[in-house]
């Protein structure tokens, strides 16, 4: 039994007219009626009455008729589907970014993609990179965008470096050991209150590791904020914060000064699950992502301070 027979039959059935069911499928009439009986050979049974030029069902052509009816219909709504899937009509997306990638990379990438796409389903996780980490390799997610750890990313992903970042201290007033508009060593943070990001943020691993690294222990006058707490908090004057540039650029209550190089720097990454087949919608985010990274870079729209990686 063939699709193409069944499309046949339920043509002729329709209008109970070889000839004019011919024309609707767009063969000749002979070979309408050849493809008929090779079906009603292989079912065993005649599925029409031929009388006085009238056609109508037979018994097993009454029971086919539902049948082929539905098989047809969903030979069309799974095509149909597939075809949507693959031109990226339907589908669904789900990024992952840190907090700081969320509210300044991740909106204009979205926003394309959105654009581009927009029936596509589109989910978005904000999270530390260790746990974007996890949620890849769990499957929960198709893409993050993570921060890269001097160790490197576990070897389930496969994790591209798009972009690197010089981080800066925020604070409301002049760090006392600092000349107006002049740089920051690590080693002038030594006693200034800190406010630190939580346990799991690689903001929290990396400005540990320069603290220590200058020979002294930060000065933590709060302890465990996300992205947005820690920056109310430098508002409140509360302390300094080591933080991306790119979350300080709208937060006009803020000052911002940077570090002497080396400084602190980190590299943002976009990564995936090595083991996982990407999706089409994953790989066209990815391709978006990518070019909007070279559209900023060309176009001088990257904040200070960030830098793309070839």
């Amino acid at each position: 039994m063939q699709l193409h027979q069944l499309k046949y039959f339920v043509a002729v059935a329709e209008v109970r007219h070889f000839t004019q069911a011919a024309d609707i499928v767009g063969i000749t009439q002979p070979s309408l009626s050849k493809q008929i009986h090779a079906l009603e050979d292989t079912l065993g049974a005649p599925l029409f009455e031929r009388v006085r030029g009238n056609i109508t069902l037979t018994a097993a052509g009454e029971v086919l008729l539902p049948l082929a009816t539905r098989i047809l219909a969903d030979v069309e709504t799974a095509t149909r589907e597939v075809q949507e899937l693959v031109g990226l009509r339907r589908g669904r997306v789900r990024l992952g970014a840190t907090p700081s990638l969320a509210t300044s990379l991740a909106p204009p990438v979205l926003r394309r993609f959105r654009d581009a796409h927009p029936t596509v389903d589109l989910r978005m996780e904000e999270g530390g990179s260790q746990d974007l980490v996890r949620d890849l390799l769990r499957g929960d997610l198709d893409l993050a965008l993570i921060i890269m750890p001097s160790q490197g990313t576990d070897a389930g992903l496969r994790a591209d470096p798009i972009l690197t970042e010089n981080l800066v201290v925020a604070s409301v007033d002049p760090v006392p050991t600092a000349t107006p508009g002049a740089e920051l060593r690590i080693t002038d943070l030594r006693d200034q209150p800190m406010v630190m990001f939580r346990e799991g943020y690689d903001l929290r691993d990396a400005t540990l590791q320069a603290c220590r690294g200058a020979g002294f222990e930060p000065t933590l006058s709060v302890d465990g904020g996300e992205m947005d707490a820690v920056l109310s908090f430098v508002e409140a004057g509360l302390g300094i914060a080591v933080v991306p540039g790119m979350v300080v650029a709208r937060r006009a209550g803020i000052r911002v000064t940077r570090l002497a190089p080396p400084g602190v720097r980190r590299t943002i990454a976009v990564a995936r699950r090595r083991d996982a087949v990407p999706t089409h919608a994953g790989r066209e985010l990815r391709r978006i992502l990518l070019d909007y990274v070279h559209t900023a870079t060309a176009t001088a729209q990257l904040p200070p301070g960030v830098e793309p990686l070839p």
